[in-house]
This record gives C-alpha cells, structure tokens and sequence, in this order.
C-alpha cells in the first residue's frame, strides 16, 4: 500500500474504559479502519489527562484508573480518512476526533508482513 505524500493524520481521544457494543472502543475503532482499508493505526495508552467533564485520568502505582486517556492515531489520504470518519461518527458518544494535513516522509514495510 502506498500514501500520497500530502496525506490527513486523523486523532481520536476517547477513555480506555468507552465501549462500543460491549468491547472496547478503542479496539473497535481500530478493527473498523483496518476493514475500511486505512494504512494503519496507533492506539496510545496515557498516563495522565483530562477532557471535557475536567476529571483527572491518572496512572499511579497504588491507584490504577479504570479510565485512562487513551488516543488513536491513523494516517491516510484525505478521502479515506473523511470515509472513515463518516463510518464511525455513531461510534464515540464521548471524546474528541481531530484531522490535520500532514507530509508523509516514508511508509515502508519489510515485505514479511511480521511489522505490521
């Protein structure tokens, strides 16, 4: 698969604990863009943040959040991410979704496919 070199970095903030249809949000969201053919996708688990309600989300050695800040990172043409988008608008009740232009710099895989 190649990426244009003008590309969208779509970034989606949600809870570790948000769930879409029983299972976790963030799995959800990343198997929907691997199904929607997207290049790939990134979750990133946070050790301490906040949203809209102001409510700390902390990682701490004798308090573990059930909550933690949790961010998908995908990066795809323009068009594929705006499909994506549309896909999954139903999806997150609580969060925030942003998209940015972004130049891609290399995409390359080792042709095994164990990278991936």
């Amino acid at each position: 698969m190649e990426l244009p070199s003008e590309a969208e970095l779509l970034r989606i903030f949600i809870g570790e604990s948000d769930r879409y249809q029983g299972r976790p949000l963030y799995e959800a969201l990343v198997e929907r863009a691997r199904e929607m053919g997207l290049a790939g996708a990134t979750v990133l688990r946070g050790v301490l943040g906040y949203g809209a309600h102001s409510r700390l989300h902390a990682a701490k050695v004798l308090r573990l959040s059930e909550d933690l800040p949790t961010v998908i990172e995908i990066v795809d043409a323009a068009e594929k991410i705006e499909a994506f988008v549309t896909a999954i608008d139903g999806m997150i009740d609580e969060g925030l979704v942003t998209r940015e232009k972004v130049r891609v710099i290399a995409y390359r895989h080792g042709g095994d496919g164990a990278g991936d």
